[in-house]
């Protein structure tokens, strides 16, 4: 009986023993464990504070470079409005600048137009009155016809045609019966060549409408003195004694103008004198 009670006392003790020993290293494995997890807790809050100081400092290069390409932006932006607005005003400028050169241009235009309009009713009228001038002179060259004067020769004493102005003198060319060469003389001047003469003028009197002519002829000189305009000076001359006539028109200061009548057969090359010698 009192075996029994020491066995089971002793069963008793051992169990505990175990049990303490079992609390003792549960305790021991729970602090352990404790420790184990307090310091994995530090290292990620570290990890974690390393971490969070990392994306700040991410996020603040970033919003960084950010603040700087927006500045960039917001700078294109500017100078893009302002190149807009001086195109824009270029353009008005432009724009208001052909406006006025089509105005001018349309103004000058209908001026050109008004002026070549002008320019062609001038035409019109010219060319009618062209017309009529036309109409005028065969009129007049019909009137002149009849109206070529008849004079005595100072030598032959017969009734010579002879013609008064260019107009008459036209007429008489146009007959073709003999040459007609018309001249200007001036006092003081050498004699002047026609056909195969030479004249030479020596005195004019205007208010009497008379002259004095040196005619030069088959080496031979012929004054014809004190005579009057539109009077028929005749003379012989070449080697077929042909009858030539000079008449003079006009009378003025030291100056006479006229005309030289030969035969057809008399020499035509030489130049008919101009005006004023």
């Amino acid at each position: 009986m009192s075996d029994e009670v020491i066995q089971s006392d002793s069963g008793k003790s051992l169990t505990s023993k175990i049990l303490m020993i079992v609390g003792s290293l549960y305790v021991v494995a729970s602090l352990v464990m404790m420790i184990m997890i307090f310091s994995r807790m530090d290292d990620m809050q570290k990890h974690q504070d390393a971490t969070q100081q990392t994306l700040e400092k991410k996020i603040t290069e970033n919003n960084s470079q950010h603040q700087a390409q927006v500045d960039v932006l917001r700078q294109q932006v500017g100078l893009t409005k302002k190149e807009l607005a001086r195109r824009t005003t270029s353009l008005q400028a432009e724009e208001k600048a052909t406006q006025s050169r089509l105005a001018t241009d349309e103004e000058e235009t209908k001026q050109q137009f008004g002026v070549v309009t002008g320019e062609v009713s001038g035409v019109k009228t010219q060319v009618g009155k062209v017309q009529s001038d036309v109409s005028s002179t065969q009129s007049d060259l019909a009137v002149t016809k009849t109206k070529l004067d008849r004079a005595i020769g100072d030598i032959s004493r017969h009734s010579e045609l002879i013609a008064t102005n260019g107009a008459e003198l036209d007429v008489l060319k146009h007959r073709g019966d003999r040459n007609y060469y018309e001249f200007t003389l001036t006092k003081g001047k050498d004699p002047t060549r026609l056909s195969t003469i030479s004249l030479q003028l020596k005195k004019t009197d205007p208010k009497k409408s008379k002259f004095t002519l040196l005619v030069m002829a088959d080496d031979k000189k012929i004054e014809k003195k004190d005579r009057s305009i539109n009077e028929p000076l005749q003379f012989y001359a070449s080697k077929d004694r042909g009858l030539y006539e000079v008449v003079i028109n006009s009378v003025d200061k030291n100056q006479v103008s006229g005309y030289l009548s030969t035969p057809k057969t008399a020499a035509t090359t030489a130049a008919q004198a101009s005006p004023g010698q």
